[in-house]
């Protein structure tokens, strides 16, 4: 190896560009590491890009390690909020709704939710409660996201990987953030996809605030998120599919739930259509594994994935964490 391609040779390298991907690069960089993202889609192109999306932890666990993630990320979020729009995140007030008894989860009631109003109830809805939450419009979040990462020496690169192992040779930490091509790339049998559909709509400043149906085990999800003049209507949760081309149908279903539960988007026009892949998993995997190689090659591996429908909440919290293993593993004296 010259000298030349040394210098080049980055301290991490992430694969993957979703919001967990780019987050953890993000934390790694500013720390000091000189980091590349590997990845087969670009950000735009990810299943974070297609996301509502708000903070509120939805198709992931541990509950225990996923309310500290949490709260790490939405401070963080609360910070963003204050700066430049230029994030695309804000802080707004909105509703989580049940037709049937509910309790909020403990998340909700950490985050400083208060039971609805009868009168802050949508028809039909028996039980409720409000809180003030972020909202992220997505792609310019990862739009930022990526220009914060180079601003900190950070670079991207369109590459696809066969094997992990292949990544060990590209630098002396690797961070997997694949999502839900872990399961081929980990190989991971326990990551299965969650197919998301959402519908893009204008509607003129109508909606203000959000609403999420929180109906025990109901068959179909409705929740709305404004971001200005537009809003991401949802959605769907098909466990298995892993079909990305949108249907026009579930677009148009889509569009009458939720017109029917937010009345003042009867007028709203629909705009676009973004579908994504949600990396399910019955527990998230943030750890440090085997080396991804032996020999000279041997450094550190630490897997982050499998955050289900929560990426976005638990974004800063693991990237946080994966810094403070990154850390232990570059400081800890060779093998043998």
């Amino acid at each position: 190896m010259s000298a030349s391609d040394e210098v080049g040779r980055p301290d991490a390298v992430v694969v993957g560009a979703g919001v967990i991907g780019l987050t953890t690069a993000v934390a790694l960089a500013e720390a000091g590491l000189r980091v590349r993202v590997d990845a087969d889609r670009p950000p735009p192109a990810t299943t974070s890009a297609a996301a509502g999306a708000t903070w509120g932890p939805f198709m992931i666990g541990p509950e225990d390690r996923v309310g500290a993630w949490a709260a790490t990320s939405l401070a963080v979020f609360e910070e963003l909020a204050a700066g430049p729009r230029e994030t695309g995140v804000a802080v707004i007030e909105g509703t989580h709704q049940s037709l049937t008894p509910a309790r909020p989860p403990r998340w909700a009631v950490s985050a400083g939710a208060r039971p609805c109003a009868a009168a802050e109830l949508r028809a039909g809805y028996t039980v409720g409660w409000r809180l003030r939450a972020p909202v992220v419009d997505m792609p310019r979040y990862l739009a930022w996201l990526e220009r914060r990462l180079t601003r900190a020496g950070g670079r991207l690169r369109a590459h696809t990987y066969r094997s992990l192992a292949e990544a060990a040779h590209e630098a002396p930490v690797v961070v997997n953030c694949s999502g839900s091509g872990a399961a081929t790339l980990v190989p991971d049998p326990g990551v299965t996809p969650v197919r998301g559909q959402v519908v893009v709509v204008r509607h003129g400043g109508a909606l203000r605030e959000f609403f999420v149906d929180e109906t025990p085990d109901a068959p179909e999800l409705v929740y709305a998120f404004p971001h200005g003049d537009t809003a991401v209507l949802g959605g769907t949760a098909q466990r298995g599919d892993a079909t990305l081309e949108p249907s026009p149908a579930l677009s148009e279903a889509i569009l009458r739930r939720c017109q029917a539960v937010l009345p003042e988007l009867r007028d709203a026009e629909a705009v676009g259509t973004r579908v994504g892949l949600r990396p399910a998993r019955e527990e998230v995997r943030l750890e440090t594994a085997e080396a991804a190689a032996t020999g000279p090659n041997a450094g550190v591996l630490i897997h982050n994935y499998g955050h289900g429908g929560a990426g976005v909440t638990v974004s800063w919290g693991c990237a946080a964490e994966v810094l403070d293993l990154v850390k232990q593993g570059r400081s800890a004296p060779p093998a043998g």
